[in-house]
Formats: C-alpha cells, structure tokens, sequence
C-alpha cells in the first residue's frame, strides 16, 4: 500500500519525504507541478491540489495512510475538513495531521482555531489519526540573518514569556515515524496526539544573549512592536496573512507557549532522542553563514 505527503514541496513536506525514505515504504506526493517537482528517488509525484477536491479523490485512490499539512490560507478548514472526509471515504487506514501547539488557547489567531475545529472533526468521528502539534518553527529564524547580522538584532518580536520553538527536522521525523506506524498496521490504530516542542525557553532576552554567544557580538532585540511587524510581513504577503502571524504573536507576547517536561518526554519516546536544541540551530545557521 501507499503513503501520500501532501505540502510535499514546504518545508515540513520535504522533511517528512527525507525521513521517509530508505524504510521500504510506497511514498507518493502531491503537488501542483509534478514535472517541476524534485522528490527523493523512489517517490512518486503525484498531481493536485487541496483547494481541488476532484484532484485530492483522485491522488487518495489505492493510498492508505496520508500525512495532511492544509497550508495556512482562507479555506484551510474547508480544504482539511474536505480532505478528510475523502480519506475516509478512499479507506484510508490511518492519518497524520499537521495542527499546532496552543491552539486550544489561542482561540482568537484564524490558523489556530482552524486546525482547533479540524480536530474536533477527527475527535468527533473517531478517525484513525496522530495529530501533530508543533510549536513555532525554529527555522523561521533563518529569516532573521539580516537583522543580526547587519543590524545586531534579534528581529521577532516574540515577548518576555517564552517560546518552546521546535526544530522542523523533528517535525518531519515525528510524521515520518507515525506514518510508518500506522502504515505498517494490520488495521486502523487509535487517535493519538503529540505535542511537537523544543527543550528551550526563548524570551527576548534568552534568544539575544544566546545568538550574541553564537555570532560573538553583542546582540539586541527588536522590541515588541506589532505594528511594526505586521508592516514588515504585508511586504512579503497577504494583508489577512500579516494580520493573523500578528495576532499570534500577540498571544506570544501575552502568554507565551511553553511545553511541559512531560510533553517534551512524549516527543522524545516518539523521536527516539531528545528534540533538537534551538542553539544547535543557531550554530549551524552561523556556520554556513560564515561559509558564504
């Protein structure tokens, strides 16, 4: 039988494919553009979109297990809720899907309370599905290289309460890992849930003093404008995108999204080693910046 990754280009996407591959499972992965797509050896292109729910039915045909990461657009529920639905009606035995870390909380950031009905769906029918719940990601920092390294700052504004940021390599070994799982089963497995979290408390001040350590320079913070930032994000995207990572932020700033020990021991019996430090993350960002 097969597995389907869909956002098989993103960067969790890729992620999941790495760590799929070499176990002998049949992997396919869907995208919009298979004749541009650069899959792992072995993997299969398939064509679609989850917007296209035609194309989703087409590429779940003979699939047994999927990985469902909905991309963060207006109808992110529909496309999730919708693809579901269809899983289930392909006979799909089993499904990993991608939600996120606090979203029971933060009730007000669109996303969140997005994938927070989702999972009321898969509660609610009692799919056979691990969900997935990861913090922000550590590698949206590599964004922040040309604030700390030309500006000397650290360029989130992500508060004094602290953040458990994950590192998307064990997002995509966490997937790879329960798709093998449920994939290997000789029937549908119960609804399981992990929380995907980092073993650091990054605060302003943490995540500066640390970075100010890897780049051997004094390193500052940005401060804790919203405004600022939002301004900042509507020139790479959409107005309603900027406005939502604001509204997240906000909720960072205001509550913070720290994992407990016992969250952070689930994550390690399911990756088999401890969840990646957020220096170990900076020191190799350093590394290859200095390179180029």
């Amino acid at each position: 039988m097969t597995i389907l990754v869909t956002g098989s280009t993103g960067t969790i996407g890729t992620q999941v494919l790495a760590f799929l591959d070499g176990h002998g499972a049949e992997v396919r992965a869907l995208t919009r553009t298979p004749d541009k797509a650069q899959f792992p050896a072995g993997v299969a292109a398939v064509h679609g979109d989850l917007s296209d729910i035609d194309s989703v039915r087409a590429a779940l045909t003979g699939v047994s297990t999927l990985f469902l990461l909905v991309p963060n657009a207006p109808d992110e529920l529909t496309q999730a809720m919708l693809t579901l639905d269809a899983a289930r009606a392909a006979g799909v035995k089993g499904v990993v899907y991608l939600s996120v870390f606090k979203g029971e909380a933060y009730t007000d950031v669109p996303h969140f309370a997005s994938k927070m009905t989702v999972e009321r769906m898969i509660h609610a029918a009692e799919l056979p599905v691990t969900i997935l719940r990861p913090a922000y990601f550590i590698q949206n920092d590599l964004r922040q290289k040309d604030a700390l390294l030309s500006g000397g700052v650290y360029g989130m504004p992500i508060g004094d309460k602290g953040i458990s940021m994950v590192d998307v390599r064990d997002i995509g070994e966490a997937a790879a890992n329960e798709l093998l799982r449920r994939e290997r089963a000789d029937a549908p497995r119960p609804h399981a849930t992990y929380e995907l979290v980092g073993p650091d408390v990054l605060t302003a001040d943490t995540i500066s003093a640390l970075w100010s350590d890897v780049l051997e320079r004094p390193i500052g913070y940005v401060g804790n404008d919203l405004e600022a930032l939002e301004q900042r994000l509507k020139a790479f995207g959409p107005a309603w995108l900027a406005y939502d990572m604001r509204l997240m932020m906000r909720r960072y700033q205001e509550d913070g999204a720290i994992a407990t020990d016992a969250e952070i021991a689930r994550l390690t019996a399911l990756l088999g080693h401890a969840p990646r430090s957020y220096r170990d993350f900076a020191e190799g960002a350093a590394a290859t910046w200095a390179a180029a």
